[in-house]
């Protein structure tokens, strides 16, 4: 996988050097945890203390990813980050060079005009509209939930989550997302992150050595699964769903799935694909972990229902609030087979010894009143508007351009009718990732197919931003 190397600059192949690569290397090779962050830092001290000149031609995202071993996606966000900084400009058809930069506050008497880096507008999926969290009826929930708090709650919490929160929880997901559950079968957790590290830990425990994990699918997956113990093994997915031929082949005996909309593709796994899933779990008494990350919401008809309640003994669900409020809440919920329960609840004791009192209290006052449901159409309501204004707009710039996966979620899929070059995306500020970013093994970047997010971005700004890709498309003929 991409994201995880570390490879040091002895194991880099023996090819002259840019001067990017030599002055990026000791940032690159640093921890991974922060790493784009320091090659920031490294670039910008670069560009201000004149070791990169102004005029120098940066490599293209792709070979200072390669000469740096970092995944492409970060060379790319670190390049429009400084673009945008006005450390970097990108001249149309000729690559990123290095800006000239002002020696002292003061400007020179006469100055050339620079160009002015386009606005970035970044269509990153998975990220909600932040700014429709509901602050005013948190707090009021939150205070609500801390004055009925008796002291004694106040004490170390039952690591399965405070009785409340689970019972509304049991009864959000049965009506909602159709899982068969009682609230003694919830287990509170700091979203479906931790799901993942703790039931990796106890599938260890068990015996497992590897997990199943959709290819292309989240990467950000492999490492919380590996720290686990567990050997992440990617499986292929295809317009119906993870296959199950090549998971039987795979020798997991656990497999994480998006089943109601693929992160990224945008499939809804097929009434015949989820039953074949299900036969291989009770054939081989596997394990299915249905991470609903965006079940609600759904724009065609009524979300598909949970496959959990189909078989809650052959697989785990778990979910979150990070798209419906904020992932910065760290609130999160899984309902796993009942063979299972205890050992995660004691996993979760000692690791943490469960999530914050307050904050589950309030979650709990905040589903009984209702209003979660009302936050869950509000958001489902912009959502879709936005998808229709990205679609709307994205046809307009590109005739010929298809999408798919829209019927739920907060991504599509846009594919070109041409190979689209980064040089072009950057002079119209416009970040888009290719499909090609999600795959767990290196792969030529895919030019054509593109993951578009678009719930945190505002009609306004995804009109802008393809009305420029559109400019930058005609001043290069393509």
């Amino acid at each position: 996988m991409r994201s995880s190397r570390t490879t040091s600059p002895s194991d880099s192949p023996a090819s002259p050097a840019s001067p990017a690569w030599e002055l990026l290397l000791p940032a690159a090779s640093g921890p991974q945890r922060g790493r784009g962050r320091e090659l920031g830092a490294a670039l910008r001290q670069a560009v201000r203390e004149g070791r990169l000149t102004a005029g120098t031609r940066l490599p293209s995202t792709r070979d200072l990813a390669r000469d740096l071993r970092v995944s492409r996606s970060l060379v790319s966000e670190l390049y429009g980050q400084l673009i945008a900084e006005g450390y970097l400009t990108s001249r149309q058809g000729s690559g990123t060079w290095v800006a000239a930069l002002s020696p002292t506050p003061s400007p020179p008497a006469v100055a050339a005009p620079q160009p002015v880096p386009p606005p970035v507008t970044d269509f990153r999926p998975g990220l909600p509209d932040l700014a429709l969290f509901p602050r005013a009826a948190w707090s009021a929930a939150h205070r609500s939930a801390l004055t009925a708090l008796p002291d004694a709650a106040l004490d170390y919490p039952d690591p399965q989550g405070l009785p409340e929160l689970r019972a509304a929880l049991a009864e959000l997901l049965a009506r909602r997302r159709g899982v068969v559950v009682a609230p003694e079968r919830v287990l509170v957790c700091s979203g479906v992150a931790q799901t993942l590290t703790l039931l990796g830990r106890v599938l260890r425990a068990r015996g497992h050595r590897t997990v199943a994990l959709e290819d292309p699918g989240s990467l950000p997956q492999y490492p919380l699964l590996t720290a686990a113990g567990l050997r992440p093994v990617p499986v292929p997915v295809d317009a119906e769903g993870l296959d199950p031929g090549a998971l039987a082949a795979s020798g997991a005996r656990a497999a994480v799935i998006t089943p109601a909309h693929h992160f990224p593709t945008g499939v809804v796994h097929s009434p015949a694909r989820r039953a074949a899933l299900l036969s291989w779990a009770a054939a081989d008494r596997g394990l299915l972990v249905e991470d609903d990350y965006d079940g609600d919401f759904r724009y065609d008809r009524a979300p598909v229902g949970a496959l959990q309640g189909l078989a809650p003994d052959l697989v785990l669900y778990t979910g979150s609030v990070s798209k419906s409020l904020a992932p910065g809440l760290r609130l999160g919920w899984m309902v796993p087979p009942a063979d299972l329960l205890d050992e995660l609840v004691e996993a979760k004791r000692v690791t943490d010894l469960g999530n914050a009192v307050a904050e589950q209290a309030a979650f709990a006052a905040f589903l009984r009143s209702g209003r979660y449901d009302r936050q869950l159409r509000l958001c489902q309501r912009r959502y879709r508007e936005r998808r229709d204004a990205l679609i709307e707009a994205l046809t307009a710039a590109v005739p010929g351009v298809r999408v798919s996966g829209i019927a739920a979620g907060l991504h599509l899929i846009a594919e070109f009718p041409f190979p689209l070059p980064e040089a072009v995306t950057a002079a119209a500020g416009v970040w888009l990732r290719p499909l090609s970013d999600y795959c767990a093994e290196e792969r030529p970047r895919d030019a054509t197919r593109f993951v578009l997010g678009y719930a945190h971005l505002t009609r306004p700004d995804i009109q802008r931003a393809f009305a420029r890709l559109a400019e930058s498309l005609r001043s290069v003929a393509i």
